[in-house]
């Protein structure tokens, strides 16, 4: 077979945002830096691209992606970067790859051209000066950044710290970055996940990655999967009152018996002055338990406590 037809076939094996990978370390001379390649992919996706390939959150040394990763693994399996942690690198098989991807190239041609020579702290502090939410977590904003004014609006774009209080949240339709965006905007500290099962087919929203992404954000991750619902439950459910008979079932069956669960979240909120998101995946919280469970919590905290569905 042509190699040009086997790797036609590679490609069309790719996901869209990997063939970015490969052809953006292509261009850029196939190594880059860890750090430096995720600043140099954020620029791109914010300032090439009309839909962002990439989202990110912010981090210690400023913007990341965690899905980046996740798709840096699954292309270092295929034998197209080498395993390095410290950095992206091309393997003589993902360069030939990368050649033949059309993926954007007169965008990242440009792009070269504007960033292609910058790296380490200038390449960073220019992504704090323009972008200075996603400068709100780092570690190394006083190496970076000198200038006052850059400080300044680095302090203005932190989230608001928040009273105490409950929220829900859903992940459907959403990446895991945009989602912990919405966390962190809103104040979230506690993350409680009210899945039975805390599995999902999506990158991000299984317990294991889901708790490290939180943690790794400084949100507290919590798993209470007594207040779940079997999965054999939701199946059939076509219309509004369908959701409405099983999770009138769901209170008198499962939620009035979990008193323990909803005043451990009492508790968080209370006593642990915590602001904390429920979670589950429905988008729609009436179409999802959590809102059962959030009128559970609720009654025991006040009147002047409302739930917040994000």
């Amino acid at each position: 077979m042509p190699y040009d037809r086997a790797c036609g076939n590679v490609l069309k094996m790719l996901y869209e945002r990997q063939k970015l990978l490969i052809s953006m370390l292509d261009t850029m001379g196939g190594q880059i830096g860890a750090t430096d390649f995720q600043k140099l992919l954020f620029l791109y996706t914010k300032e090439f691209e009309n839909t962002a390939t990439y989202d990110f959150v912010p981090y210690k040394r400023g913007c990341f992606s965690f899905t980046s990763y996740a798709d840096k693994r699954k292309l270092i399996d295929k034998g197209y970067l080498s395993d390095d942690p410290n950095a992206w690198k091309l393997t003589e098989e993902g360069s030939d790859v990368a050649r033949q991807s059309p993926r954007a190239r007169a965008a990242l041609d440009l792009f070269r051209q504007r960033y292609g020579s910058i790296r380490g702290n200038a390449l960073i502090g220019e992504v704090y000066r323009h972008y200075p939410y996603f400068a709100t977590r780092s570690e190394i904003v006083d190496e970076v950044v000198k200038d006052d004014a850059d400080r300044e609006r680095i302090e203005e774009a932190r989230p608001v710290i928040r009273r105490p209080g409950l929220l829900t949240i859903g992940y459907e339709g959403k990446n895991l970055e945009s989602y912990l965006n919405q966390l962190l905007k809103a104040g979230v500290t506690v993350l409680c996940d009210v899945r039975r099962n805390a599995l999902s087919r999506k990158y991000g929203f299984s317990k294991k990655t889901l708790s490290n992404a939180c943690q790794n954000v400084g949100i507290r991750y919590e798993h209470l999967p007594e207040l779940g619902i079997a999965s054999a439950k939701r199946k059939n459910l076509r219309s509004q009152d369908d959701y409405d008979r099983l999770f009138a079932a769901y209170e008198v069956e499962t939620l009035r018996h979990q008193t323990g669960a909803t005043e451990k979240i009492n508790q968080w909120v209370t006593r642990g002055r915590e602001r904390v998101a429920l979670t589950c995946y429905e988008l729609n919280p009436r179409q999802c338990h959590r809102q059962r469970v959030a009128v559970a919590v609720e009654t025991n905290l006040g009147k002047e406590q409302k739930t917040e569905h994000l």
